[in-house]
């Protein structure tokens, strides 16, 4: 996969304010679990968007050096307290789904959002913003 998608900082922007008003609709929900790293910024501007106080972080490592890890290699830190169906799970991207269906495992009940995916994985998030093209993603804070 050698072509690139780049995504700004304004379209980022708007697109997670699109994400939060495809929540809305969605339901009412009273946690937000940022998947870290890529989760972290999404869930903050949502947890502001949606009035939700209550955030956490599910620290995941999936990756060495741009290198998928190993399922049994994935190191997972997800000390997050009671998770229920008003608990939203966000990241930035689904792009094989792999990460949404290993957190999923540990938290079935709760509804998954992504501010971006991918053709393989769409059908992991309950919730997503844009669907984008089998490209790498440039995020903003990736650009420099």
């Amino acid at each position: 996969m050698t072509e690139k998608y780049y995504i700004d900082w304004n379209g980022f922007h708007q697109d997670v304010k699109l994400l939060a008003q495809k929540i809305k609709s969605a339901g009412e929900f009273n946690k937000i679990i940022a998947i870290s790293r890529g989760g972290l910024l999404p869930a903050g501007i949502l947890a502001y968007e949606l009035d939700i106080r209550n955030s956490q972080a599910i620290n995941i490592s999936s990756y060495d050096n741009n290198e998928r890890r190993e399922d049994d290699k994935i190191e997972l830190d997800c000390n997050v307290g009671e998770v229920d169906n008003q608990t939203l799970i966000v990241d930035d991207l689904s792009d094989t789904g792999r990460t949404f269906r290993l957190v999923r495992k540990l938290y079935p009940q709760a509804c998954y959002a992504a501010v971006y995916s991918k053709p393989k994985g769409h059908g992991d998030v309950d919730i997503c913003a844009k669907e984008l093209p089998d490209k790498w993603i440039v995020f903003p804070w990736d650009i420099e």
